[in-house]
């Protein structure tokens, strides 16, 4: 493989192409500031806008959301998984059908694999603009979002439609729906009485894991966070491991499975047969099946990522309450 192929299959975080209008918030104030990257495939973007950086899907999606101090996400939810860690900044991650049944703080590099099938949200509680990266389940990731009903009415009032077909129609911009199209309908009240309403006594301990107590455990390998024996509840269709500076030796290896590197601190150097190359944070690079290569900091002082590989476990079955 030639740099130029590998290059090909990194996206530097100065090369992210944000959109702004990519969900039915994009208008309602508190929400309208928010950026959405779609890193590899499309994600659950909700906007002919967003662009897709990698298409090819390694079994799951690789996205991000990058949002000033005070904005928020709003109350959705998703049928297969959707696991974030916190790049930059400070986040409260909140949940129930209306955002208060139950609630977590994160700081940088920590993980949370929130349950499928409840309404969550999440807001940057600091100072400066934030970014938090997400694994999204399934090739297709599932095929959209669930949002809750205020949410939608709210954005009808700021003049964002969504379609059954699940793309958004812009009043403000002259767009209508299709004849042919129906509104997205809102959900019944018997199918919000289903949603489940979790405490965070019952979510914090078995989907949060801390970053420096990740990084503990990655002193001498890497530590299994999600997936087969990992810290976290449930086997999502892949799984997620946190590297450190001790936890690989200088050997090159070789994989199977795709391998998703997305460094949180500190600078990587992956090397194989044809070049090399530094992995920062916020990049992410798809090491394809197959291909030696080695992995070590390449610099002095504190270094990790999390590494995502695909399982042959189904897409659906994350972060279900037990």
């Amino acid at each position: 493989m030639t740099p130029a192929q590998m290059e090909a299959r990194i996206v530097r975080y100065g090369d992210l192409r944000p959109c702004k209008t990519a969900f039915i918030d994009a208008h309602t104030p508190g929400s309208d500031q928010k950026e959405n990257f779609t890193i590899i495939g499309g994600g659950v973007s909700e906007s002919p806008d967003q662009h897709v950086h990698i298409n090819e899907t390694p079994g799951f999606n690789i996205g991000a959301a990058g949002q000033p101090p005070k904005c928020r996400n709003s109350l959705h939810f998703h049928r297969t998984a959707e696991v974030f860690f916190v790049l930059t900044g400070r986040w409260r991650f909140f949940w129930g059908r209306h955002g208060n049944a139950g609630e977590v703080v994160l700081e940088q590099g920590d993980i949370f694999n929130i349950p499928t099938g409840i309404f969550r949200g999440f807001e940057n509680i600091g100072t400066d603009y934030a970014m938090v990266m997400a694994v999204l389940g399934g090739d297709d990731a599932g095929g959209g979002v669930v949002w809750a009903p205020q949410v939608i009415e709210d954005a009808q009032a700021h003049g964002l439609v969504l379609g059954s077909n699940g793309r958004l129609y812009d009043t403000k911009k002259g767009e209508q729906l299709p004849a042919d199209v129906p509104p997205m309908k809102l959900l019944t009240a018997d199918e919000l009485r289903a949603i489940p309403e979790p405490t965070t006594a019952d979510v914090v301990p078995h989907y949060v894991a801390r970053y420096w107590d990740l990084v503990a455990l990655a002193d001498r390998q890497p530590c299994k966070v999600i997936g087969e024996q990992g810290r976290l509840r449930d086997r999502p269709g892949f799984e997620v491991e946190l590297l450190a500076r001790g936890s690989l030796g200088p050997a090159p290896y070789v994989l199977a499975r795709h391998e998703i590197l997305m460094p949180v601190r500190g600078h990587w150097r992956v090397a194989w047969d044809g070049g090399s190359t530094t992995l920062n944070p916020g990049d992410t690079a798809a090491i394809p099946p197959g291909l030696a290569h080695s992995l070590v900091p390449a610099m002095s002082g504190e270094a990790s990522l999390y590494r995502v590989m695909n399982t042959d476990d189904p897409a659906g079955a994350t972060g279900r309450l037990l």
